[in-house]
């Protein structure tokens, strides 16, 4: 059986491998679906989500065959005069990439500048169970927003 802190590394680890290391698509486990994973030892991650502007998916995590963690998110572009889903990917990865480099875990806040916006992330809860928001500014209005909910799956 593996520690909260085991799954959070774990966590962190694969989000920097797969969409924000540009990690190798999957077949898709859904019709439609982009699939991005990960795996190490016991340890497997699954990124799964549609859409490209407007998009929505499920990040989960298993240990062995058991799912332990799930984390479902919606974003899109809300003001696309003032950014494209490209910028806003671009801002949303060196954000990420910076916080994973550090070794910090995905909950807590961010805050980071970037030349296309900036990026704040705030979330509420712990591992077990969390929401949380992630929004770019640009020249002070909110133009890119993501929201999330997730935590540990108990049988």
């Amino acid at each position: 059986m593996a520690s909260i802190d085991e799954l959070k590394d774990f966590i962190v680890e694969a989000k920097s491998k797969a969409y924000v290391g540009g990690g190798t698509a999957q077949p898709p486990s859904r019709t439609g679906a982009r699939d991005i994973g990960y795996q190490r030892d016991r340890w497997r991650y699954l990124d799964s989500y549609f859409g490209g502007t407007d998009f929505a998916g499920q990040e989960t995590v298993w240990f062995g065959d058991d799912t332990r963690w799930v984390m479902n998110y919606f974003g899109h572009v809300v003001r696309p005069d003032l950014i494209d889903a490209e910028r806003a990917g671009i801002v949303i990865k060196t954000a990420l990439e910076t916080m994973y480099r550090e070794k910090r875990h995905f909950l807590g806040g961010m805050q980071y500048r970037h030349a296309y916006g900036t990026y704040i992330d705030t979330s509420r809860g712990d591992t077990q169970h969390f929401s949380g928001r992630e929004v770019i500014f640009v020249d002070g209005d909110e133009a890119y927003e993501l929201d999330y909910r997730g935590g540990l799956i108990v049988p």
